[in-house]
């Protein structure tokens, strides 16, 4: 039985993992994390020091303001940390890496198996495309959504990047430049309105076609599942900093 501690308990994402969790016969939540006051069943403090119980890995769904403070908490203790927070900084990304050299860290703009389905084809369509295709991302998100673009469309562009034999640029507005559009450009697009969960969609337009592909996610519990099976891969993962790709492969 894995006991779980969960950042951001008292936020959509958090509540959705702890349902999750509630479901499966080999987690546990130990204890929550939140600035604000919630009743879940279990201790929720306000600070990872105030842990009832050492956990045996902290999932964080809240905020990158957080992730000093539970850093230094995971490295002090040794715990296994899986980050399902977007909107890091360079500078925190630094930090991250860093302390991946003392803990395991599980860090993916998207914990949903189906966003790595979209990336995979996504590459393929792109090596048999070539540069006759032109490529746009288009993120929908809700309206309560800081960052944009979101980070999964920055992962679906950085992989596409990766796979193009001609260096590309992510284009983010176009409306003050008066010119044709170039082969090299990747253009990004964000949409936020509403209480959409999450869609991404890469479009590859050729001449006299176009191709497709998108992801839809109808509720937060694909990404919430995806962290309870991230905290489970971690659990007894040296230190080192681990994506979907490694849980993926060793499925």
């Amino acid at each position: 039985m894995i006991q779980i501690a969960i950042s951001g308990v008292c936020g959509k994402l958090g509540r959705t993992v702890a349902t999750a969790a509630a479901e499966r016969e080999n987690v546990a939540i130990c204890a929550g994390l939140d600035l604000q006051e919630c009743d879940l069943g279990f201790p929720v403090v306000t600070a990872p020091t105030a842990f009832p119980v050492k956990p045996d890995v902290i999932i964080d769904s809240s905020h990158p303001s957080a992730l000093r403070g539970l850093l230094q908490y995971a490295c002090a203790n040794g715990t296994p940390l899986v980050l399902a927070t977007t909107g890091y900084s360079e500078e925190q990304m630094a930090e991250i890496r860093q302390a991946a050299n003392q803990i395991p860290i599980f860090f993916s703009f998207n914990m949903s198996i189906g966003i790595q389905l979209l990336i995979a084809l996504s590459k393929k369509a792109a090596s048999v495309l070539g540069d006759q295709f032109n490529i746009e991302i288009i993120e929908k998100h809700h309206n309560q959504k800081i960052d944009a673009p979101s980070g999964t469309a920055l992962m679906l562009a950085n992989a596409l990047c990766e796979q193009s034999e001609t260096p590309k640029t992510l284009t983010y507005d176009r409306h003050n430049v008066r010119k044709k559009r170039d082969v090299s450009e990747i253009g990004m697009h964000s949409i936020r309105g509403g209480t959409i969960v999450g869609e991404h969609e890469v479009l590859f337009a050729g001449p006299d076609e176009c191709i497709s592909l998108k992801h839809i996610a109808a509720s937060k519990r694909v990404f919430a599942e995806g962290a309870i099976n991230a905290a489970l891969f971690l659990s007894d993962k040296p230190a080192g900093m681990y994506s979907m790709t490694e849980m993926i492969s060793e499925a």
